[in-house]
């Protein structure tokens, strides 16, 4: 099948572990960069209306779904990283089948093909 390779070669593997060290590192900085936003809100009437802590809380809230989604793809990243190392990457963890380049461009942690990821 075309776009398909039967194993990725070390020119490819070292262009995917740069591509996921790079996105790691993106993933870290911005979620430094939002930790503020996460902080405890403060209650004090005084210094800030019922409105501006209600919308203080939601964004808070949203600050923290934003990082659990971060740390969630940064593990698929780091076992991403894993399988490369281990030399199981780039084929379906369902059929087994290699994963098209394209795809893993796209996606680099991905783990399943797109047939077997719809079904």
């Amino acid at each position: 099948m075309m776009g398909m390779v039967t194993e990725l070669n070390e020119i490819a593997l070292a262009r995917f572990r740069a591509q996921i060290m790079a996105q790691l590192q993106e993933l870290r900085e911005t979620g430094a960069a939002g930790q503020a936003a996460r902080a405890v809100v403060e209650l004090d009437q005084q210094s800030v209306g019922r409105l501006s802590r209600m919308d203080a809380l939601q964004n808070q809230a949203m600050a923290k779904a934003q990082q659990a989604r971060r740390e969630v793809e940064a593990l698929r990243l780091t076992r991403a990283l894993a399988r490369i190392e281990a030399g199981e990457y780039g084929y379906c963890d369902s059929c087994g089948d290699d994963l098209p380049e394209g795809r893993l461009s796209l996606d680099p942690a991905a783990t399943r093909c797109v047939s077997c990821a719809r079904g």
